[in-house]
């Protein structure tokens, strides 16, 4: 029997139908930038990446412990470093080769662990059984010695999850919503039964749900043993957090697990071909992109070698490894980032110098607010939008832009406000332990104030883990 559930917030309406453990997201509030660089769905050859690095900046929350050194010989699957708080968790080498270099920076911090590959790639033999035959907690040491445990994050805090804290509910985006994103059926296509399985390993991890967020009229609707979620709407209609918030928010003392599905290819290749296979398919988007689609290549593999003929260091693009709202600035011998399958090339925007600029009727400048007449030519415009702010940072501004993009029931510009002053009490009653910095990537985007939403965020995140843990 068919049954409607409506959910009314102050400044959002949600409507959810459920249907056979199906659940349907439709939001109204968000924003969708149609920019130039889509990537059409075929493969493109790239040349085979040279070096693979570790970053553990990519990684949340871990304190690293680098377990090789220069000139030592690792396969695919060899531990690189653990997690100091919790040893068991390891960080392995995604090919086989030879350890090349530990870069390390100030206080020996270290920035990265960079690995030769082999012209054929060796893989580590691990004892592994049927995935059947394992109880949540002899899976949990299997994905903590292979090196897939890292792709686990939790929630409150956004960081690698705790391995001894059980989560509540795992919740599992399948569909990224975000400008030029990769489309997930095509980048699992050939592998939905690695797919299945993978999420069947994680029904093993928790007592909860497992939910599985899908694009409206994607494959990944037929997934088995998983509850899942249709998305329809804007951008972030393809957020964990939003289908966390609009599922089953979390609450003081709860844990709940996230991952992107690409990731759990990762695991149900395990469990299918033994061995730590961390293919990966990457899109590569952008306006200064010239041959644009999809390519094979591995985790942690160079930048250079992906974009190499295809955009020139020389004409000032900048190099983002995942979306243009979340991701993170690369350098052109720069390596991409652990969780991410996309690299996009924009303009940098240095060398634009505009007479009044801010006056022009701007036909072809994008804006939210419709400053320019470009809105006249319809959805189907695409922009291609440079990296400059084209602002200065001032106080933040209560002028309700934010909630128009912003779909969650949580006040954001309240909660900002609570993390800048480090109210935990506020903060705690305002949202803080369901939300991530790339919730806030959209108010970020449109904001007039030009702050740094996001890096505020982050740090409110790891400050407060610090003072409750």
């Amino acid at each position: 029997m068919k049954f409607f559930v409506y959910f009314c917030g102050a400044f959002s309406k949600k409507r959810i139908f459920c249907s056979n453990m199906t659940s349907v997201i439709k939001i109204k509030k968000g924003l969708d930038i149609n920019l130039k660089g889509k990537a059409p769905q075929e493969f493109i050859n790239v040349e085979k990446s040279e070096s693979y690095a570790i970053v553990p900046e990519n990684f949340i929350g871990i304190t690293p412990k680098v377990v090789v050194r220069a000139g030592d010989k690792v396969k695919a699957g060899t531990p690189l470093m653990v997690d100091k708080t919790h040893p068991e968790m390891k960080f392995v080498s995604p090919v086989s080769g030879e350890v090349t270099a530990v870069n390390r920076g100030e206080k020996r911090k270290v920035l990265s662990i960079v690995v030769k590959a082999d012209a054929q790639i060796e893989y580590e033999k691990f004892e592994l059984k049927d995935l059947a035959s394992y109880d949540a907690e002899g899976l949990k040491a299997v994905l903590l010695e292979t090196g897939m445990w890292p792709f686990i994050k939790q929630r409150p805090y956004d960081r690698v999850a705790d391995p001894t804290i059980a989560p509540r509910d795992i919740f599992i985006t399948a569909y990224n919503s975000a400008p030029l994103a990769p489309d997930f059926d095509f980048i699992v296509k050939g592998e939905e039964d690695e797919l299945q399985t993978g999420l069947d390993a994680l029904t093993k991890l928790t007592a909860g749900n497992v939910y599985l967020g899908v694009k409206a009229g994607s494959a990944a609707i037929k997934m088995k043993n998983v509850e899942i979620v249709e998305l329809n709407g804007p951008h972030p209609v393809g957020n964990v957090g939003v289908i966390i918030n609009k599922i089953k928010p979390v609450n003081k003392g709860e844990t709940v697990w996230t991952m992107n599905a690409a990731d759990v290819l990762f695991i149900g290749r395990l469990f299918k071909s033994w061995k730590a296979d961390f293919s990966r398919v990457i899109a590569l988007t952008g306006s200064d992109i010239s041959e644009r689609g999809y390519a094979k290549a591995i985790a942690g593999c160079s930048v250079r070698n992906l974009v190499f003929g295809r955009a020139s260091e020389l004409k000032g693009s900048r190099l983002i490894s995942g979306n243009v709202l979340t991701g993170t600035k690369i350098e052109w011998n720069g390596y991409i980032c652990a969780y991410d399958n996309q690299i996009t090339a924009i303009p940098e925007g240095n060398d634009v110098d505009e007479f009044i600029g801010w006056g022009t009727p701007g036909f072809g400048k994008y804006s939210v607010s419709r400053t320019y007449l470009s809105w006249l030519s319809g959805k189907s415009k695409e922009f291609d939008i440079d990296a400059r702010i084209r602002g200065g940072k001032r106080a933040m501004i209560m002028s309700n832009e934010y909630d128009k993009v912003f779909p969650m029931d949580i006040f954001p510009e309240y909660l900002l406000k609570s993390i800048i002053t480090f109210d935990i009490d506020k903060m705690e009653n305002l949202g803080i332990y369901e939300v991530a910095p790339e919730d806030f990537a959209l108010c970020e985007f449109v904001d007039t104030s030009k702050i740094e939403i996001q890096q505020i965020v982050r740090n409110g995140l790891d400050l407060l883990y610090k003072e409750v843990n």
